[in-house]
Order: structure tokens, then sequence, then C-alpha cells
């Protein structure tokens, strides 16, 4: 099996850590890194744009308007069917999808996309490569936990991830006013259940956990000036701050986060918010994850 992966996007990034944690090895299963910022894939045909396949030490690109410079630093390039773009894997797949999106777990043998939804591949890698694991014992879905699993993704979660980019892309100050609205809703729930509790699902650290903590920890950095979040801040609430320190110092999680690699692929794809491409300086959130945490309370 193969993976390709970008660490920018929220949903793509949790298999990443997923498989971090339980320590499976690149070596075991490939890995192949896209370049943040989108190109065009096949511009002499449409207008797509999308992930492209890079070498590290290839020269910077613009974005989709010509605008900005973003390295290569990070890029893994396909070094199994030697695509340039995701585009090309799915047709060179034959796989039936117009978005050409990843995460995608390939089958190496049969040149096939065996999945590209990032909640299964999570699964995936949390149970079906337990021989290629040397930490084989961590569990993310247990069956004990899974009503409480389920019901944080589908009710908080989701409430909270969604309404995130529907500030973003709002066309209209009520649209915008309502979702921004749910999203601190949201918060301020979270806040008061991790009041009671180490974790999402209890005294037990699960793939809930990882799903929330992708979304803080880009929140203060990305959507609260991109997408015009700004009520508050993630370092506002004890708890949720508190709670993304302890999850960003776990053995496995601190080496995949990338906050240049987040930031560019947001303020460089998101041209209608952001044409220039031009990226924030602040806030250093990575430098406040090192600090210590309250989490222990609860042992």
């Amino acid at each position: 099996f193969f993976f390709f992966n970008d660490t920018a996007t929220t949903e793509i990034y949790t298999e990443q850590i997923v498989g971090s944690v339980r320590c499976v090895q690149e070596t075991d299963i490939g890995l192949s890194n896209t370049h943040s910022t989108y190109q065009k894939t096949k511009p002499e045909q449409d207008d797509h744009a999308g992930w492209v396949f890079r070498n590290e030490s290839d020269p910077p690109i613009t974005n989709v308007l010509g605008n900005g410079s973003f390295p290569s630093e990070g890029c893994i390039p396909d070094t199994v069917n030697n695509c340039k773009t995701v585009r090309e894997l799915y047709e060179l797949s034959g796989f039936p999808e117009v978005k050409f999106s990843v995460p995608v777990l390939w089958d190496k043998k049969e040149k096939v996309i065996v999945n590209n939804e990032s909640a299964d591949i999570m699964r995936i890698f949390n149970s079906a490569f337990n021989d290629l694991s040397t930490n084989p014992a961590l569990d993310l879905y247990p069956e004990a936990l899974r009503p409480q699993i389920d019901n944080f993704n589908n009710g908080l979660f989701t409430a909270l991830n969604n309404n995130l980019y529907k500030c973003g892309f709002a066309k209209a100050q009520a649209e915008y006013d309502v979702a921004v609205n749910i999203v601190f809703e949201q918060l301020d729930k979270i806040e008061e259940l991790l009041d009671k509790q180490r974790y999402v699902a209890g005294e037990r650290f699960t793939e809930a956990d990882i799903k929330l903590f992708v979304v803080l920890v880009r929140f203060d950095e990305v959507y609260h000036p991109l997408f015009k979040i700004n009520r508050k801040r993630i370092a506002d609430y004890p708890n949720l701050i508190n709670f993304l320190r302890e999850i960003y110092q776990m053995p496995g999680i601190t080496e995949t986060v990338h906050m240049n690699y987040i930031k560019r692929g947001y303020f460089s794809n998101q041209v209608e918010l952001n044409p220039s491409g031009l990226i924030p300086i602040g806030p250093n959130v990575i430098e406040d994850l090192g600090k210590a945490h309250d989490r222990t309370r609860f042992n």
C-alpha cells in the first residue's frame, strides 16, 4: 500500500496522526506529501486546480492567480507511479471522481485507489495494519466507547467543522452571523465537556480527540483571521487550550504538526478570500503548545 497525503487540510491530517501514534512506519506503507498550494492540473484542457506532486528541491510556486511564492518544503513526490498530479492518480485508477481529492490509500500491485474517504482511512490505520505497527495495542476506536465517539463525531464535531467553513465562505451577513454563533456555541459546549473529563469520550484517548485536535490547532492561526471567526481564540478557553497542549505533546503527534505547511495551504489556496497569497506572521501557537498543561488533574 501507499498513502498520498497533504498536511494542510484538516480531514487529511487525521490519518497521518493515527499512523504516527500507532507507529506504522513510512518504510512499511509508503508516503507521498503533495504541495500545499493548488496548481492547474491540465491548463490546456480545463480550469481544474488541485494537488500536485513536487520534489522538496523544486523552486517555489505561486497560487493559481500568479501571486505569492510558496516553497516545496516537505513535499514528497509520487515514487510509485511518477504521477505529477493527484488527478493523474484518479485517471490511472479509473476511479469515478471529479474532485481528485486526498487522502488516497493506494494499492501498488493493482494500481487502484483502495479508499479516499478520510474517516474510513483513519479506521483502516487504526485496525488493519497491526502487523506493521510497533504500538498495536493502541485502539483509537474501542468498542466500549464507540457510542460516545460516534455521538461526538456526528454531533458537536460535525456542527463545529461544517460551520467553520460556512463562516469563511458566507455570501451574506445573516449567513455568516448564524454560522459564527454555531461555531462558538459548539466550542462552549466542548469547553464545558472538557472541564468534566480528560478526553472527549471520557478518560481514554481516542480518534475523537484527534479529530478535535486538528481543528483546534488550526483555529487561532487560520480560522480566526482567514474565516473571520474572531469572537474568541482557543487560547481564551482554559480547558481547550490545555487539552490542545496535552495532545500536541503526546509521542508521535508533535512531529506531525507543521504550522508553516498548514498556513501556506489555507492562505495560498483560498484565493477568493486571500487573492494576494499573503500569509500572516503570527500568532505563534506552536510556542504556546509546548507549555505545561493541567490535564493530569483528572488522574
